[in-house]
């Protein structure tokens, strides 16, 4: 029997849900950043200046950023890091990747970035080559969430931090109707409306609620190796930020 695992609120095989997930960020990759603001009032623009600002980025940095996408985190800590450092801007679908790489080319500091069409689960990079790899509203995706921690483990260098942007479980429990009503009915028809899309939203949405919450995420990264594992709520922890540091 093969293994299964979730896609939003279905059961797929596990090798089938790269291939969906594909599809849905390739239906959604032209109106991504728009569909970005939009659903979320541009308050995504505020926790991803507040993520980097966290990161404590030196100049001279090597840095992975996993499921890069557009390009957002890149672009804020490619201005961090100096002419003597680097950012690769990473993603595993080829629609997301070329709207970041066409970004990056437009707005980024020259020669401080380079693109990577890679899979997280199986990085192509040199064990203990990064002094920061970043993941942002990407994890919750990837089907082997463990798998790919570690192999943020292996790459990042002794001492070197892992973090992880991503929704997680709202702990208001007074907005958690609100919220419910917003994912499931508001956020399908703005996504049809918008991008042409219902459905693709209607996963993003279940998704979220099928991603570890604080707790059993902070738990993986512990297994996956990491140390001194912290999670920082934002917004009444509807999105958090996990670190952790490679050992």
């Amino acid at each position: 029997m093969s293994d299964t695992t979730h896609f939003g609120f279905r059961e797929v095989e596990e090798k089938q849900k790269a291939k969906l997930v594909a599809e849905v960020f390739t239906s959604v990759a032209s109106k991504y950043d728009v569909m970005n603001d939009v659903m979320s009032a541009g308050m995504h623009r505020l926790w991803k200046r507040h993520f980097v600002s966290q990161a404590r980025i030196q100049p001279g940095f090597r840095i992975l950023d996993l499921a890069g996408g557009t390009g957002d985190i890149t672009k804020l800590m490619a201005e961090q890091v100096g002419d003597s450092g680097h950012v690769v801007l990473s993603d595993i679908n080829a629609a997301m990747l070329a709207h970041g790489r066409d970004r990056m080319l437009d707005e980024a500091p020259f020669g401080r970035i380079s693109v990577a069409q890679v899979n997280a689960e199986a990085l192509p990079f040199a064990a203990r080559s990064f002094d920061l790899v970043t993941i942002a509203f990407g994890l919750r995706n990837v089907t082997d969430k463990a798998k790919a921690l570690r192999e943020m483990h292996r790459v990042l260098k002794i001492g070197a931090k892992v973090m992880v942007l991503e929704f997680s479980e709202l702990r208001i429990q007074a907005l958690k109707p609100l919220y419910d009503l917003y994912s499931f009915k508001i956020l399908p028809r703005m996504g049809q409306l918008i991008a042409g899309d219902a459905a693709s939203y209607q996963y993003l949405a279940e998704s979220i609620r099928r991603h570890p919450n604080q707790e059993e995420l902070a738990s993986t990264l512990r297994e996956s190796g990491f140390e001194n594992v912290q999670v920082h709520n934002l917004f009444g922890g509807m999105v958090a930020i996990h670190t952790g540091y490679s050992v």
